[in-house]
This record gives structure tokens, sequence and C-alpha cells, in this order.
């Protein structure tokens, strides 16, 4: 190997790469484990997507990572159907919590509404507002959903 390596701004294919790369590292530290995406989408009767929620489910927990609602949309529940059916397929796949992030200008009281429990808040995260992580624990929840 001759010089120092270039570092250079990966392509989306790249950071699948690096991501895989990760995954089955991971598996080989603590096997039985599992890495599948689970995403949703609220769709209206022309077929736009109006809503819509991006998750992994990595061992035992399921990480949500995007939950959005189109402006025209919000308040009509579409939100609440989307996290109910992810916590569905959490506990589906034996998942015993759920956890994601939110920002103040985002949704922190609609996560508490729902059960969730707030980890950690970083202030300042961005400027002027504040970085919440949730968790919610599913093994209570089992019977319910």
């Amino acid at each position: 190997m001759s010089g120092i390596p270039k570092i250079i701004r990966g392509t989306a294919d790249e950071a699948n790469y690096v991501r895989n790369k990760l995954i089955e590292f991971n598996s080989r530290h603590a096997p039985n484990g599992i890495y599948e995406e689970t995403n949703l989408c609220v769709k209206d009767e022309t077929g736009n997507i109006i809503a819509g929620l991006n998750s992994a489910i990595c061992w035992n927990w399921m990480e949500i990572d995007i939950l959005w609602v189109d402006d025209e949309y919000r308040g009509c529940g579409h939100g609440k159907r989307l996290l109910e059916e992810a916590e569905r397929i959490a506990v589906s796949k034996h998942c015993t919590f759920i956890k994601l992030n939110t920002f103040s200008f985002q949704a922190p009281e609609f996560y508490k509404k729902y059960g969730y429990r707030e980890m950690a808040v970083i202030e300042n995260a961005p400027l002027g507002y504040q970085h919440y992580y949730f968790i919610k624990d599913l093994t209570d929840n089992e019977e319910n959903l």
C-alpha cells in the first residue's frame, strides 16, 4: 500500500456498501442478529405519498429513522396509524423496544402521547432547539398490538 488513502464523498451505493460491511461485522460479533429495513407509506387516492415511516429492525429492537406527514394531511391520524403499524411489525419480529429521535420543532409531544419515554435531550442541536431521544418498551404491549 503506497501513500495515504484518499477520503471522498460516497455515493448512495457506496453508503449501502459501508452499511452492509458493518452489518457483516456486527453479525460476526453478535450472532443471531437481524437487520431488516421496514418502510411504510400512506398514499392518497391518486397514488401520491402523503406520509411515511422509515425504520430498521436490529437484533431485538426497531429504530425509527423518519416519520413524516405532508403538511396538508397533518392532524388526520396518519402519523398515529404509521406508528401503530410499525409497533405491530416490531412486536411480530420479537422486538422488545423501539427507539427514535426527533427535534423540538418536530414531534416530541406526539411521541410522548403514544407512550414513548424521553431518554436524553441535547440542547442547541440545532441552535435554539433541542434534539430528543425516545424509547418505548414493547414487552408490556405485546397482547395489545
